[in-house]
Order: structure tokens, then C-alpha cells, then sequence
């Protein structure tokens, strides 16, 4: 498995994994897939180079309450063993570790249901972990919920430790999640 960078060749793969359920957002699920796909109809080409977004040039961001806040520097990476897996984001505020009450971790993974439990996700953060660390921050943050044993596996499995138990707030509906913090 490797991680690339999304492209219009690889784009029909990407749509088809979210015409069949996955979704890049583990918060908005469906509604973000629905969302990408129409955007993806709409214009493709910008729709791929939206991924890649180190500027922050990019509109608001939506949150699952349907607010919307300012979009961070970051960019998406697609998971690929030759064929589309899921995919990996990276979000950072220039010259600070620390990220807006908004914004509850600076990476965010999903792989497909029908390639989990391959190690993908493991292997896709560490293959981000050193670009995180060419950005000069001192640390990464990744939330889960407390339920998720497997995401809290693959957090560990790349050297993090729980920093905190917290309440997420009312755009995410206020529940409890846990926060791991990953030294770089």
C-alpha cells in the first residue's frame, strides 16, 4: 500500500468507493459522499485539485451541524495497492501545533469496508507522519471515539499516546471522544 496524490486517472475509482457507501468524513458519512460525488459531476478537475489545498485557499468548511468555519492548510492522500483503499488527511495551522476549537485533530483517515483489517490506515499514517513533520510542528493530534479500538490501534501502533478525554462540542453533537497526541 502507498499513498498518492489524487489525480483525475485515479478519480473513477475514488467515486465509485463513495457510490458504494465509504465516506472520507466519519462525521458527515453520507452526506459528505453525496456532497463529493456532486461536486466530482460538477467539475472534476477542480473537485481533485480541491484535495490539495497547502494554502488554505479553499471555501469554508462545513461541520456536521452544518456551520461553517474557516478551512485550514492541508490536503488529502489517496491509499492505493493498486487499486483505491480509502483515504488520509493532513489540516495544520502555520507555525503552531495547536488547532482551532473546530477542528478536533490535524489527520483523519477512512478505508473502504471491503480493505479494512489489512493495516492500510497503520500504514498510512506512517507514511504521513513525516510529512506532518516537514510542516516544523512538534506534535500531531488525532481524535476517536472511545468505542473505536481499531482506529485507537492504529493511532498507537505510530507512537501515540491518549492525551485527553473531552466533550467534542455541539457541532459534533457533544460527544465524548479521546484525543491521542503522536510526538514528531
Amino acid at each position: 500500500m502507498k499513498l498518492v496524490v489524487p489525480s483525475l486517472a485515479e478519480l473513477p475509482r475514488y467515486a465509485d468507493a463513495l457510490r458504494r457507501g465509504w465516506s472520507p468524513d466519519n462525521v458527515r458519512l453520507e452526506t459528505a459522499a453525496r456532497e463529493e460525488l456532486d461536486r466530482i459531476a460538477a467539475d472534476p478537475a477542480a473537485f481533485v485539485a480541491s484535495l490539495d489545498d497547502p494554502e488554505a485557499k479553499g471555501g469554508p468548511i462545513t461541520l456536521a451541524d452544518g456551520s461553517k468555519v474557516l478551512r485550514l492548510p492541508g490536503y488529502r492522500r489517496w491509499m492505493w495497492d493498486g487499486d483505491f483503499c480509502g483515504s488520509i488527511s493532513f489540516r495544520w495551522q502555520q507555525g503552531t501545533a495547536v488547532l482551532p476549537s473546530y477542528v478536533l485533530g490535524h489527520i483523519g483517515y477512512a478505508v473502504v469496508p471491503w480493505k479494512r483489517r489489512l493495516g492500510y490506515a497503520t500504514q498510512a499514517l506512517a507514511l504521513l507522519l513525516p510529512e506532518c513533520r516537514r510542516e516544523g510542528l512538534a506534535y500531531v493530534d488525532l481524535t476517536t471515539d472511545p468505542d473505536n479500538l481499531a482506529s485507537q490501534k492504529v493511532i498507537t501502533s505510530n507512537g501515540g499516546a491518549l492525551h485527553e478525554r473531552f466533550r467534542a462540542g455541539a457541532p459534533y453533537g457533544d460527544d465524548e471522544k479521546l484525543r491521542f497526541r503522536i510526538p514528531l
